[in-house]
C-alpha cells in the first residue's frame, strides 16, 4: 500500500537507493524511544516546514521513553486513547494536533483537548502529531490521496516560497571536500531529483592572528596569513539550515568558520502543498466522482462541473484546501479534489460568460481526504522501526455525519 508515496519516504529516510539523503546510524539493540521515533519523522516532514499556526511535534509524554507499541490515528479521540490502552500503545501518532494553542490549565473539566491530554498523561501514553509539516512533505498527505485516485507522473501543486537559503563558506581548499560531504550528509544540495550540489570557486583567504587565536596554519601572532582557500557555496531549506551549519561547522579545521547565509527567491523542490498529476485514462467527471467516492470511502460529494466534462489531469489537496483553486486552475487540472469548500468559493471555477465550471471542483471531505494518512503514516514507521508494533485505529475519528433522508 502507499507504493509510490513510500518511495518519495525510502529516498527521504534513507531506506534504499545508492546515495540516500540521510544517513542514521544503526539504533542498538534496544526499543527506540519516543525521541528516535521523533527524530526519523522530522528528517521526512522538518517540523520548521509547517505553517505558522500549527503546533506539531511531541505533545503529550517523555520523549526517552522506549517504544514497544504504537498507535496511528488521524485525530487524538476518546475512542483512540481506549485503542490505545486495548493494544498496550505507548506512543500515539497522529496528524491533526490535539493542542493547537497554548493551554491555560490541565483539568478534567477543562474542555476537550484539556481533558483529553490529562488522560493522556495519567495513562502514561505519549501523544506526536506530524500536521502541515507532513502536508508540506514529498510523499505525505497528498501524493498519498493522489495514489489512492490512481493519478501517475504527480508532483507538489505548490511549491513553498520563502524557504530556500545559500550557505557559502571559506574553507582551504583541500578540506572542500569533507566539508562538502559534511554539508550534503545533513540535508544541503538537494535540487530536484538531485543531491549534493555545490559551487566551488578558488581564491586567496587573508587573516592576522590575535594574541588568544590558535590558528589551524600555525601562523604567528600579527602575522597577515595568505591562504589557498575554497569559497564553497550550498543550497538548503531553512529548516535544515542549523544542522548543515553544525555539520560544516564540525568538519571545518579553523577554529572561527567564516561563512554567510543568504535567502534564495523562488521557491523549493523538496517541500510543498497539495499534488497534481494524471490519470492513465481521460474520463468523464460522472465517472471520476464514482472513482473518487470508491477510493475514500466517502457517503457523498459536493461539487461544481458538468457530469460529462472530461478529467485526465488532476490536482488534490488532503484537507482543507480551496485556497490553491487557482495554483490548480493554472496546472492545467481538469478537477481539483479538496475539502471544507465554502458555497462561494464553488463560484470560482465558473465562466463569466456563461456561468459554465471551467475545472471540476470537488469537495470529498475533510476526513475523506487525509484518512489515508493513517496507513501512510503506519507503513513508513513499520519499515523504519520494524521491532516496534505498530497498529491503525479502527476509530472513524471524524465527528461529522451525513443524514440521508430515507437511507
Amino acid at each position: 500500500m502507499m507504493r509510490r508515496a513510500l518511495t518519495f519516504c525510502r529516498r527521504t529516510f534513507g531506506f534504499c537507493g545508492n546515495a540516500p539523503f540521510f544517513h542514521f546510524p544503526p539504533f542498538p539493540q534496544t526499543m527506540p524511544t519516543i525521541s528516535d521515533v521523533a527524530d526519523a519523522l522530522e528528517m521526512w516532514a522538518p517540523p520548521g516546514s509547517a505553517q505558522d499556526y500549527d503546533n506539531v511535534g511531541l505533545q503529550v509524554g517523555d520523549a526517552a521513553r522506549a517504544v514497544e507499541r504504537g498507535l496511528v490515528a488521524l485525530d487524538m479521540t476518546p475512542g483512540v486513547l481506549g485503542e490505545a490502552k486495548e493494544t498496550g500503545a505507548q506512543l500515539v501518532v497522529t496528524h491533526h494536533p490535539l493542542l493547537f494553542r497554548p493551554l491555560d490549565q490541565l483539568t478534567a473539566g477543562g474542555g476537550f483537548p484539556n481533558a483529553l491530554a490529562l488522560r493522556l498523561a495519567e495513562a502514561g501514553i505519549a501523544l506526536y502529531a506530524a500536521h502541515t509539516n507532513l502536508d508540506a512533505a514529498p510523499g505525505g498527505v497528498s501524493f498519498a490521496l493522489a495514489e489512492q485516485l490512481g493519478l501517475e507522473d504527480v508532483g507538489f501543486l505548490d511549491g513553498m516560497g520563502g524557504a530556500l537559503r545559500k550557505l557559502v563558506v571559506f574553507v582551504p581548499r583541500e578540506h572542500a571536500r569533507p566539508v562538502h560531504r559534511a554539508m550534503a550528509d545533513a540535508g544541503a544540495g538537494r535540487i530536484g531529483d538531485y543531491e549534493a550540489c555545490a559551487f566551488a570557486g578558488r581564491g586567496t583567504g587573508f587573516f592576522r592572528p590575535g594574541a588568544e587565536a590558535d590558528p589551524f596554519t600555525d601562523t604567528p601572532e600579527g602575522a597577515l596569513e595568505e591562504a589557498d582557500e575554497v569559497r564553497l557555496e550550498v543550497q538548503t531549506e531553512r529548516w535544515h539550515l542549523p544542522a548543515v551549519r553544525a555539520a560544516m561547522t564540525e568538519a571545518h579545521p579553523y577554529e572561527e568558520v567564516a561563512h554567510d547565509v543568504y535567502p534564495v527567491e523562488g521557491t523549493t523542490t523538496q517541500a510543498g502543498l497539495g499534488a497534481v498529476g494524471t490519470l492513465p485514462e481521460a474520463e468523464p467527471l460522472s465517472q471520476f466522482l464514482e472513482r473518487a467516492a470508491g477510493a475514500l470511502d466517502a457517503e457523498s460529494l459536493r461539487y461544481a462541473g458538468a457530469p460529462e466534462a472530461r478529467v485526465e489531469r488532476v490536482a488534490v489537496c488532503g484537507g482543507a484546501g480551496s485556497d490553491f483553486v487557482g495554483k490548480a486552475r493554472a496546472a492545467g487540472a481538469d478537477a481539483y479534489v479538496t475539502a471544507d469548500v465554502t458555497y462561494h468559493e464553488f463560484f470560482e471555477v465558473l465562466s463569466a460568460e456563461d456561468g459554465t465550471a471551467q475545472m471540476a471542483f470537488i469537495d470529498a471531505g475533510h476526513y475523506e481526504t487525509e484518512a489515508v494518512t493513517e496507513h501512510l503514516l503506519r507503513d513508513v514507521l513499520a519499515e523504519r522501526f520494524p521491532e516496534v508494533g505498530w497498529h491503525v485505529s479502527q476509530e472513524r475519528t471524524s465527528p461529522v455525519r451525513t443524514f440521508v433522508p430515507g437511507a
